[in-house]
């Protein structure tokens, strides 16, 4: 009787399907449910409700192999919040992802300034919950893109503590001035902030610089301006921005370490995917968001 009702049970929480054929995991989705939309088969994707093999994921081009498992969720992940600069794309006990827009901080550098931590604090206390949001990685102003955030003092330090092992990819997407001559590079510098709080690179430590490495990767180029893939090895303060400006080719929009283009009035830099070990439980985390259309709309012919 227990197994019977355990089976109910989890029968009543998500439907299994298993996969007979080598497929994509969105278009597997679609067939699956029905005849599902694709972009209802994206929600569900972005809202975590789908698990492959128990493994949580968001990513809709996920490559799928005979015998693997896919779980859907039946409950709805609609967020209580509602805000345009915050998207909460997954949350549990322990911590919150988000997407964040362009325009907000990651957190307050004074009391009164709004931020995505405010956001989030000002959400737990309308749900009665006994949490404040601990930042634990940042995003610029103007950067948008996936961020978490701990639920506790206790997760915050085990994500600080070993952030290195526990997130094991972060990677950006941006909009870059110029044809990239190569399709892929890595760029290694030392970053370090002068006086005016600009952020230098040297080839050598200039004396209490951080070591900073960047691999690119060349999705689509023209003679005016390129959108590459970046992956972080290390996550130093306007690594990114920095390290592009590096090799001649500056983000676009960047007022700070640009070359003056702003083709959409915004920096071109999104954190579109974010993977990681849960703090708690270790079980392999995947998010992952599209690229913004504003960037695709400078690529179409």
């Amino acid at each position: 009787m227990k197994n019977a009702s355990g089976a109910e049970y989890a029968a009543s929480k998500y439907s299994e399907h298993v996969v007979r054929e080598e497929t994509t995991l969105l278009e597997f989705l679609m067939k699956e449910l029905s005849g599902i939309s694709r972009n209802r088969a994206k929600d569900i994707l972005a809202g975590h409700g789908v698990t492959v093999d128990r493994r949580n994921t968001t990513r809709y081009d996920e490559p799928l192999r005979p015998g693997q498992v896919v779980r859907v969720s039946k409950h709805k992940h609609n967020s209580l919040l509602q805000n345009k600069y915050v998207k909460i794309v997954y949350e549990d006990k322990d911590l919150v992802v988000i997407e964040k827009a362009v325009g907000i901080l990651s957190m307050p550098a004074t009391a009164k300034q709004y931020s995505a931590k405010q956001v989030l604090d000002e959400y737990f206390a309308k749900r009665h919950f006994k949490c404040t949001a601990h930042t634990v990685h940042r995003l610029d102003r103007d950067t948008s893109g996936l961020m978490m955030y701990a639920k506790s003092i206790e997760i915050a330090q085990i994500l600080e503590e070993d952030w290195h092992e526990i997130v094991f990819d972060r990677r950006y997407v941006a909009v870059v001035s110029g044809e990239m001559e190569r399709t892929d590079g890595t760029i290694e510098s030392w970053l370090k902030d002068n006086k005016a709080y600009i952020t230098y690179s040297s080839p050598e430590d200039p004396g209490g610089g951080k070591f900073a490495v960047t691999h690119y990767h060349t999705l689509k180029t023209t003679p005016a301006r390129s959108l590459v893939e970046l992956k972080l090895e290390t996550g130093r303060k306007n690594q990114i921005r920095v390290h592009m400006q590096d090799i001649g080719h500056p983000v676009q929009g960047d007022n700070k370490y640009g070359d003056g283009s702003d083709p959409i009035g915004r920096l071109c830099l999104h954190a579109y995917r974010l993977d990681f070990y849960h703090p708690r439980t270790g079980q392999v985390m995947n998010f992952e968001t599209p690229i913004p259309r504003d960037f695709m709309k400078l690529f179409n012919p």
